[in-house]
């Protein structure tokens, strides 16, 4: 790509710290990304309205009422991530087989980081702690420490563990944990740990105490959460990349599920192994220099980060008010605004983190984030952002706004087919049409996904051979839909509470693979089951034919309670472990931090 000035940096902006650059040039040129952001918003607006055409025709017939009004609102909300998941794994699998160079096209910084030039520059690699396990999350942050030693790169680096421990007895754990850590390290001074007596402003607010204290000594951070693990050579890359192209600001890593012996876990992180490829690849196409940031697993530039990227406080109080949540996406607005280039580097090794392991888990981590997204409303005026990054802030709250609206659709659906009966030529061919069509559309990334290991040589043997593939891929297929119905009556429940003054309290999270007892799903899940129950039997009543059709959609709802315990059933993970069912390639062939982790659990 041509190296030219971005001039779509913000009025007035700066590279604030930046080293001295003869030109402040970009990676890409601006007007190759605005000719992608031209065609993908193009592809996208153009299917969109063409699917809102066809509801309205199938909405429409026979004249519209309140109902049908209703419902084509919430079609017309509920489609947009549907149409860009859609076209971002359709531009991803293009490129990763059909592009002579997909990685140039993406990513035209990772050339750097194959070429062995020595480490010069300074990281700080620290993990953040609430009431985890102590243990447990620094036994992998020890093997990080080990891994990047391995590389021969390892006085580049130094180790802190920044705790916000509320409970006693978790944090002399930790003080113990990490006294025999440095007792055991001859790098006992690069290894440093600090517990906040007040958790004020949440994770990001512990990081930004880290940055105050200890920032001025580091070039670059790199955040993990209690949960992650990263290889040596994965990082050195990373950072490799950041010291020879000064403008990037955040390069956040491709961070993919480990191993588990969870059932819930493997089946989802297989889907999301999976799809993730081509997604990612599309999506960096287009996004380039307004990449993503997760908040952890990334490398970050300090001194653009403490200049730049303070969070404000929100106006108002929770759950919409206050200290910002989500944190991740907004650092990453800010870090673009400040003249910096925030990347994601679309290949899958070297990063991982552990999935929720029962569906009760996932749940509750989806609210939470749901309450972050939200909080999103409150920035999008905030001043001198670019335009790509303030879209991006607008499309984490319509993710968010995406669920209520599918609920209440389906929620109308008796209403509508007891109305469609009396419509004389009811366009049903059409009605059927626009929803396999929407299918196809939302299972895209996992139909992409599939594609593309069966087009990569040796892509279905990294999943355990066809035949484990094969199976896997239906079963996740049906898991997807069943979780899916699960997760949003528990979100749009939780976003009318949102209206209401009710929040969700951030505190540590399950890692490790349990049961669940049927008591405990009946008490967590009796609305899943409910609204299914009353929404199936009108429609079996109304018209068996639209109640089969809707299975797909509404299945979810019935089996919600069986679902959650038998997906978190220890016996049924060993099983599929045992067999390498739904298993990813880091089952079948572990990396050696793969190994160290298992077996200290062991």
């Amino acid at each position: 790509m041509t190296n030219n000035v971005d001039d779509a940096a913000p009025r007035g902006a700066r590279l604030a710290g930046a080293p001295s650059l003869s030109v402040p040039t970009g990676l890409q040129a601006n007007a190759e990304l605005s000719r992608r952001r031209l065609i993908m918003m193009v592809l996208n607006v153009v299917t969109w309205l063409a699917m809102l055409w066809l509801a309205a025709k199938v909405l429409g017939a026979g004249g519209w009422t309140i109902v049908d009004i209703i419902m084509f609102v919430c079609f017309a909300f509920g489609t947009p991530w549907t149409v860009v998941g859609f076209w971002n794994s359709v531009i991803g699998l293009w490129l990763l087989h059909f592009h002579k160079d997909p990685m140039g096209a993406v990513a035209p910084y990772a050339g750097a980081g194959d070429v062995p030039t020595p480490i010069t520059i300074k990281t700080a690699v620290f993990m953040t702690l609430r009431n985890e396990d102590p243990a447990r999350a620094i036994r992998r942050l020890r093997i990080v420490k080990e891994s990047i030693d391995a590389t021969g790169e390892g006085a580049a680096f130094s180790y802190f563990v920044l705790s916000d421990t509320n409970r006693p007895e978790v944090a002399a754990a930790e003080e113990a944990a990490i006294a025999a850590w440095k007792a055991q390290d001859p790098d006992a001074a690069r290894i440093t740990y600090r517990r906040r007596e007040e958790n004020k402003g949440y994770k990001a607010g512990n990081v930004r105490d880290f940055c105050e204290r200890w920032g001025k000594d580091y070039e670059l951070m790199l955040p993990l959460d209690a949960d992650s693990v990263m290889s040596g050579p994965a990082i050195v890359r990373l950072v490799r990349m950041m010291q020879a192209h000064p403008r990037i600001g955040i390069l956040q890593s491709l961070v993919v599920g480990m191993p588990s012996s969870s059932a819930f876990a493997r089946i989802f992180q297989f889907g999301m192994r999976h799809g993730m490829r081509s997604y990612t690849m599309g999506q960096a196409w287009w996004v380039g220099d307004c990449g993503p940031f997760w908040g952890h697993n990334a490398v970050v530039r300090i001194k653009p980060f403490v200049e730049d990227c303070d969070l404000p406080l929100l106006p108002g109080k929770p759950p919409l008010g206050g200290h910002v949540l989500s944190h991740d996406q907004v650092e990453a607005t800010l870090m673009r605004r400040a003249g910096y280039e925030v990347r994601v580097l679309p290949v899958e090794n070297g990063s991982w983190e552990e999935n929720p392991p029962t569906m009760l888990d996932f749940a509750q981590r989806d609210v939470r984030w749901c309450q972050g997204n939200m909080q999103y409303i409150k920035l999008l005026d905030l001043p001198g952002l670019y335009a790509m990054s303030r879209f991006q802030l607008l499309w984490a709250i319509l993710m968010f706004i995406g669920i209520p609206a599918w609920t209440l659709m389906i929620a109308l659906l008796p209403i509508a087919a007891w109305e469609g009966q009396s419509i004389a030529n009811y366009p049903v061919g059409l009605a059927i049409f626009l929803y396999v069509l929407f299918f196809v559309m939302y299972l895209s990334p996992k139909i992409a996904g599939l594609i593309d290991a069966v087009l990569t040589k040796g892509g279905v043997a990294r999943y355990g051979g066809p035949v484990r593939f094969a199976v896997s891929a239906v079963l996740e297929l049906v898991f997807s839909f069943l979780q899916g119905a699960i997760s949003t009556i528990r979100t749009s429940i939780f976003m009318i509470g949102l209206a209401f003054g009710k929040s969700v309290v951030w505190g540590g999270q399950s890692r490790d693979a349990y049961g669940i007892s049927w008591a405990t799903a009946v008490r967590n899940l009796w609305p899943q089951t409910l609204f299914g129950i009353v929404v199936c039997g009108l429609l079996w009543l109304i018209n068996p034919a639209v109640f089969w059709w809707s299975l797909p959609l509404t299945a979810g709802y019935l089996v919600a309670v069986p679902f959650a315990v038998l997906t978190a059933s220890l016996a049924l993970g060993r099983w599929f472990k045992r067999i390498g069912l739904a298993g990813i390639p880091e089952d079948f062939e572990a990396p050696p931090e793969i190994r160290a982790v298992q077996e200290a659990s062991a």
